[in-house]
């Protein structure tokens, strides 16, 4: 689904860097001497969360949980699936949810709810882009990269149909 639509960059590579940096030295600076899990939403935030972990300083383990509630539209279904669960026990131990964006918050809503099951220590979240204007439900982000408005938004882990993940920038299309 490439398209020739002209684009607005939001954030250029070089905000994205050093915004991730900043989350990086905030997260390490909480958990310092805790057990530390970080889970990935995939696949949107495989980018922000290689990032991001490479900016933490403290030992952690990775996880990842495969999702599923956009499909290949610009809208969220209003469906959350997991599709692929986490492989190891998080019983006891600190947890960071990491994703690319919370949107109407189901997604992360219901990723919360399913690991808090499983009884961690403790349970947060982090998303690379905040879209509270959009927000279907009461949850927030502990950490959040950039707030945006409502915009659909594209890059940086974040794809249209199966495209543009790669692009190491984040930007809408003007109409």
């Amino acid at each position: 689904m490439v398209t020739d639509k002209e684009q607005k960059i939001l954030f250029s590579a070089d905000d994205i860097k050093k915004r991730v940096k900043e989350l990086g030295q905030q997260i390490s600076k909480d958990y310092e001497g805790k057990n530390l899990v970080v889970i990935s939403l995939l696949r949107g935030s495989f980018i922000f969360a290689s990032d991001l972990v490479r900016e933490i300083d403290v030992p952690i383990q990775i996880e990842f949980i495969t999702t599923a509630s956009y499909g290949h539209g610009e809208e969220s279904s209003g469906l959350v699936n997991i599709v692929n669960d986490i492989k190891d026990d998080i019983e006891g131990r600190d947890v960071l949810v990491v994703d690319d964006i919370m949107d109407t918050g189901l997604t992360m809503e219901k990723i919360l709810e399913h690991l808090k099951k499983k009884n961690p220590n403790s349970i947060k979240s982090c998303v690379m882009l905040d879209k509270p204007e959009r927000r279907k439900t009461e949850i927030t982000s502990d950490y959040v990269g950039f707030t945006i408005p409502d915009l659909f938004i594209v890059g940086y882990g974040l794809n249209y149909g199966d495209y543009y993940r790669n692009v190491p920038y984040i930007f809408s299309f003007v109409d």
